[in-house]
């Protein structure tokens, strides 16, 4: 039975995922608070963590930080009212791996814990991808480009995994912003084009070959 541990100071919201959680045979820890999360980080070692953004004492995204701060890769999910683009975006900055709205709805929190628990498993299936002189290390957290490294932020990662997986495939946004996060958004965002400029500045730019193409109004494809 997979382990999952919430972090809300609701104890109404707790309850209500708790519940929904142990119908659908997960097993659920329950931490009210930021420090308190870290605690059973430590010690129990959950799957996937929901966290609220606002908690005393440890808020959600330095929870975030400082668990992937543990070289972690579990899947965390951030449940929160603040719903702007600079709120979405701080987030997953901050090391989420999803970003739901409240008030939200159980089917789609369960689809998406269900969607990132499978994207988890099928990372630690393959260790090493390429394309070109890019490398990257799904198990270590890696990446390099002619042997030099390369830091990405946690979400910057997840979006260059999902790319290089699909290499020579052109993705839309959309599909980019199902897979990677799991977001369901206004199609007129700008999210997916923020992260793209990101990855292409850390990967493409410092380097003469550019692997991170545009086809404008379609999508993004990673090739040689």
């Amino acid at each position: 039975m997979q382990k999952i541990l919430i972090v809300e100071d609701d104890a109404h919201i707790a309850a209500l995922i708790s519940r929904t959680l142990q119908e659908n045979n997960y097993e659920v820890l329950i931490a009210f608070d930021g420090k308190m999360a870290l605690s059973l980080f430590d010690q129990l070692q959950p799957k996937l963590i929901i966290t609220d953004l606002v908690m005393p004492h440890l808020g959600g995204r330095e929870l975030c930080r400082q668990i992937r701060s543990r070289k972690s890769s579990i899947p965390i999910i951030m449940l929160t009212a603040l719903n702007g683009t600079e709120d979405v975006v701080g987030g997953l900055d901050a090391g989420a791996d999803d970003y739901m709205v409240k008030p939200f709805r159980v089917p789609e929190l369960l689809a998406r814990v269900r969607a990132l628990l499978r994207r988890a498993e099928q990372s630690e299936d393959k260790q090493i991808s390429t394309v070109a002189d890019l490398v990257l290390d799904h198990e270590a957290k890696e990446v390099s480009r002619n042997r030099e490294m390369i830091k990405l932020t946690a979400t910057e990662f997840r979006l260059l995994e999902f790319l290089i997986r699909n290499k020579n495939r052109l993705k839309t946004r959309m599909e980019i912003l199902e897979e990677v996060w799991g977001m369901s958004f206004d199609p007129n965002t700008n999210v997916v084009d923020v992260y793209i400029n990101y990855l292409r500045n850390k990967i493409d730019k410092p380097f003469d070959k550019k692997l991170l193409h545009t086809q404008v109004g379609l999508g993004f494809i990673l090739k040689e």
